[in-house]
């Protein structure tokens, strides 16, 4: 088993912490590990995209910062999947019997891990937006509305994750981890990649 409650724990503490250290670090263990470095791929993700739009970035940096996000976004989609290796194994430890006909969910567990991940930056940031003192009133009022939606699409997540953590570990929902097999950063899948390669070598 998971503890849902851990893992966005996690997040919430690393996030205020990670904003007042210059790196992200990774103090625990085992299943929580994974879901720390996972965590700070978005967490690295997030702010390479705030500088992504940064409008007197050169197209230079611009460049660079892509060329980061793709590098993150690779080991994001890399971290989901050891999540649900990590559980597979889990549920073999725990010799789960997978009832007959039960069905896969529409998401695994690993996928919903990351959007809660997602969640804890995106509530960092907006309450950060409440707490503006630079800005309108009507702007810290539209950021705490929209604050008060996200506690609630975090707490409706994170309490399905559990739902879906008890049906798979009871055996009444199949986990089947699904492989992203993203192309764009593999030199033979790339067409653009493999074609500058196969002409430069002549």
């Amino acid at each position: 088993m998971i503890d849902v409650l851990a893992i966005t724990d996690l997040h919430r503490l690393t996030v205020h912490s990670w904003h007042r250290e210059a790196k992200p670090d990774n103090h625990y263990h085992g299943f929580l590990s994974l879901v720390c470095e996972e965590h700070q791929c978005n967490y690295l993700l997030w702010h390479e995209e705030d500088l992504a739009r940064d409008p007197s970035a050169t197209d230079a940096q611009i460049a660079a910062v892509k060329r980061n996000i793709d590098c993150w976004n690779q080991r994001r989609n890399d971290g989901i999947e050891q999540l649900d290796d990590a559980l597979a194994q889990r549920l073999i430890a725990c010799r789960t019997v997978v009832l007959p006909g039960a069905p896969p969910n529409t998401e695994t567990p690993g996928s919903a891990i990351d959007r809660l991940s997602i969640l804890a930056l995106r509530i960092y940031h907006m309450e950060e937006q409440t707490e503006r003192g630079d800005v309108a009133e009507s702007h810290r009022t539209k950021a705490a509305q929209r604050l008060s939606i996200l506690y609630e699409q975090h707490r409706d997540l994170a309490r399905s994750l559990g739902e879906l953590v008890d049906d798979i570990f009871s055996g009444s929902k199949r986990l089947k981890v699904y492989r992203q097999f993203k192309m764009y950063n593999d030199p033979s899948l790339n067409p653009r990649i493999y074609t500058a390669v196969r002409r430069a070598a002549g």
